[in-house]
């Protein structure tokens, strides 16, 4: 595990933020399926209830937007400025701590073991994805 100080984040905050500016990125949005299953996970959008293993998962609004957004998503690493714009729905240049701390916490409620994740993987220096692929492994 590649573990870096506060400066350090910074740091590579600003480098990714200066090289957004020159690189694509997709536009993207939930899916409009109303359930999102996976192995010990599901999502019930139409209801907004998540399930670990058929047990109700209390999560705040952003942590369930956010969760759904990489949910709908899988495999597609997401820069924290497209969830941030997309869970907000606002521009902003300081999201980088709000978003950690949803991932933290998040983590805390759906991940077996928060620290090895298992659904949303740190894609380092870019940002997060929903694997399914080792989901419930």
């Amino acid at each position: 595990m590649l573990t870096y100080n506060d400066t350090e984040e910074k740091a590579v905050e600003k480098i990714i933020a200066s090289l957004a500016d020159n690189i694509q990125l997709e536009t993207v949005q939930p899916a409009s399926t109303p359930v999102l299953s996976f192995p010990g996970l599901e999502i019930r959008q139409h209801q907004r209830r998540v399930l670990q293993d058929g047990k109700d998962i209390n999560l705040t609004r952003l942590e369930y937007s956010t969760l759904v957004l990489l949910a709908s998503n899988p495999g597609i690493v997401l820069t924290r400025t497209q969830i941030f714009e997309a869970v907000w729905n606002m521009d902003s240049d300081s999201c980088q701590s709000s978003i950690s701390t949803v991932i933290c916490n998040l983590r805390k409620k759906i991940e077996p073991d928060s620290k090895n994740p298992t659904y949303i993987k740190t894609v380092l220096g870019v940002g997060y994805k929903f694997d399914m692929r080792n989901a419930g492994e």
